[in-house]
Protein backbone atom coordinates (compact mmCIF):
# COMPACT_ATOMS: atom_id res chain seq x y z
CA UNK A 1 0.00 0.00 0.00
CA UNK A 2 2.52 2.61 0.52
CA UNK A 3 4.33 1.49 -2.74
CA UNK A 4 0.78 2.77 -4.10
CA UNK A 5 0.65 5.59 -2.20
CA UNK A 6 4.50 6.57 -3.35
CA UNK A 7 3.51 6.76 -6.91
CA UNK A 8 -0.13 8.48 -6.46
CA UNK A 9 1.81 11.15 -4.63
CA UNK A 10 4.80 11.48 -7.45
CA UNK A 11 2.23 11.37 -10.15
CA UNK A 12 0.12 13.94 -9.09
CA UNK A 13 3.45 16.46 -8.49
CA UNK A 14 4.58 15.42 -12.03
CA UNK A 15 1.47 16.50 -12.82
CA UNK A 16 1.36 19.61 -10.83
CA UNK A 17 4.96 21.10 -11.97
CA UNK A 18 4.14 20.19 -15.74
CA UNK A 19 1.18 22.81 -15.38
CA UNK A 20 3.38 25.06 -13.38
CA UNK A 21 6.00 25.10 -16.05
CA UNK A 22 7.09 28.55 -17.71
CA UNK A 23 5.60 29.71 -21.14
CA UNK A 24 8.01 29.97 -24.16
CA UNK A 25 6.84 30.09 -28.33
CA UNK A 26 8.75 30.99 -31.35
CA UNK A 27 6.70 32.83 -34.26
CA UNK A 28 7.74 34.23 -37.34
CA UNK A 29 7.32 35.80 -40.80
CA UNK A 30 9.55 35.69 -43.59
CA UNK A 31 12.88 36.69 -41.95
CA UNK A 32 11.83 37.98 -38.60
CA UNK A 33 11.53 36.16 -35.86
CA UNK A 34 10.06 36.57 -32.36
CA UNK A 35 10.95 34.38 -29.27
CA UNK A 36 7.88 34.90 -26.37
CA UNK A 37 8.31 33.97 -23.07
CA UNK A 38 7.12 34.58 -19.39
CA UNK A 39 8.51 33.48 -16.26
CA UNK A 40 5.22 32.29 -14.85
CA UNK A 41 2.44 30.14 -16.81
CA UNK A 42 -0.27 32.24 -18.63
CA UNK A 43 -3.23 32.35 -16.88
CA UNK A 44 -6.38 34.46 -17.71
CA UNK A 45 -6.00 38.45 -16.16
CA UNK A 46 -2.28 39.97 -16.57
CA UNK A 47 0.59 37.96 -18.04
CA UNK A 48 3.91 39.55 -18.60
CA UNK A 49 5.86 38.67 -21.73
CA UNK A 50 9.59 38.75 -22.85
CA UNK A 51 9.93 39.11 -26.77
CA UNK A 52 13.29 38.64 -28.36
CA UNK A 53 12.91 39.87 -31.92
CA UNK A 54 15.65 39.03 -34.52
CA UNK A 55 15.45 40.00 -38.23
CA UNK A 56 17.46 38.38 -40.91
CA UNK A 57 19.49 36.47 -37.92
CA UNK A 58 20.05 40.29 -36.17
CA UNK A 59 19.06 41.50 -33.07
CA UNK A 60 16.29 44.55 -33.38
CA UNK A 61 17.49 46.76 -30.97
CA UNK A 62 15.71 50.32 -31.61
CA UNK A 63 12.46 49.19 -33.00
CA UNK A 64 9.03 50.21 -31.84
CA UNK A 65 7.06 47.17 -31.07
CA UNK A 66 3.24 47.29 -30.59
CA UNK A 67 1.29 43.78 -28.96
CA UNK A 68 -2.24 42.74 -29.89
CA UNK A 69 -4.04 39.96 -27.82
CA UNK A 70 -7.59 39.68 -29.22
CA UNK A 71 -9.76 37.28 -28.90
CA UNK A 72 -13.19 37.01 -31.85
CA UNK A 73 -16.46 37.72 -30.74
CA UNK A 74 -18.38 34.30 -30.24
CA UNK A 75 -21.99 33.75 -29.55
CA UNK A 76 -23.02 35.22 -26.51
CA UNK A 77 -19.58 36.83 -26.02
CA UNK A 78 -18.28 40.10 -27.22
CA UNK A 79 -14.82 40.26 -29.05
CA UNK A 80 -12.16 41.57 -26.73
CA UNK A 81 -8.57 43.43 -26.86
CA UNK A 82 -5.43 44.22 -25.35
CA UNK A 83 -3.20 46.16 -26.88
CA UNK A 84 -0.29 47.99 -25.40
CA UNK A 85 3.00 49.13 -26.50
CA UNK A 86 6.11 46.92 -25.74
CA UNK A 87 8.52 48.47 -23.41
CA UNK A 88 12.23 48.59 -25.13
CA UNK A 89 14.57 46.12 -22.65
CA UNK A 90 17.21 46.28 -24.78
CA UNK A 91 19.69 43.97 -27.10
CA UNK A 92 16.30 43.07 -28.51
CA UNK A 93 14.32 42.40 -25.81
CA UNK A 94 11.09 43.92 -25.40
CA UNK A 95 8.39 43.06 -22.27
CA UNK A 96 4.86 43.73 -22.40
CA UNK A 97 2.10 43.45 -19.61
CA UNK A 98 -1.13 41.71 -21.58
CA UNK A 99 -4.60 41.45 -19.97
CA UNK A 100 -5.91 38.19 -21.40
CA UNK A 101 -9.47 38.56 -19.23
CA UNK A 102 -10.32 34.94 -20.42
CA UNK A 103 -8.89 31.00 -21.01
CA UNK A 104 -9.17 30.07 -24.15
CA UNK A 105 -7.11 30.84 -27.42
CA UNK A 106 -5.97 34.48 -28.14
CA UNK A 107 -4.69 35.79 -31.61
CA UNK A 108 -1.22 37.37 -31.04
CA UNK A 109 -0.53 40.03 -33.66
CA UNK A 110 3.23 41.53 -32.86
CA UNK A 111 4.02 45.05 -34.61
CA UNK A 112 7.26 46.17 -35.12
CA UNK A 113 7.96 49.52 -36.31
CA UNK A 114 12.24 49.96 -37.28
CA UNK A 115 13.50 53.61 -37.45
CA UNK A 116 14.38 52.86 -40.85
CA UNK A 117 12.95 49.93 -43.44
CA UNK A 118 9.62 48.42 -43.59
CA UNK A 119 7.68 47.91 -40.77
CA UNK A 120 6.45 43.81 -40.06
CA UNK A 121 3.99 41.86 -38.48
CA UNK A 122 4.31 38.82 -36.88
CA UNK A 123 0.96 36.81 -35.59
CA UNK A 124 0.43 33.44 -33.54
CA UNK A 125 -1.45 32.29 -31.15
CA UNK A 126 -1.72 31.39 -27.07
CA UNK A 127 -3.65 28.79 -25.97
CA UNK A 128 -4.54 28.10 -22.05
Amino acid sequence: MKTLSKLFFALILGVTLTQAAAFDKDAKYRTTKVHISSEKPVTSGTNTFTFAITKKGKKLTDSKVIVKAFMPAMPGMPAMESKVDAKNLGDGNYKVTLNLAMNGTWQIHIFIIPKEGKKSRVKTSINF
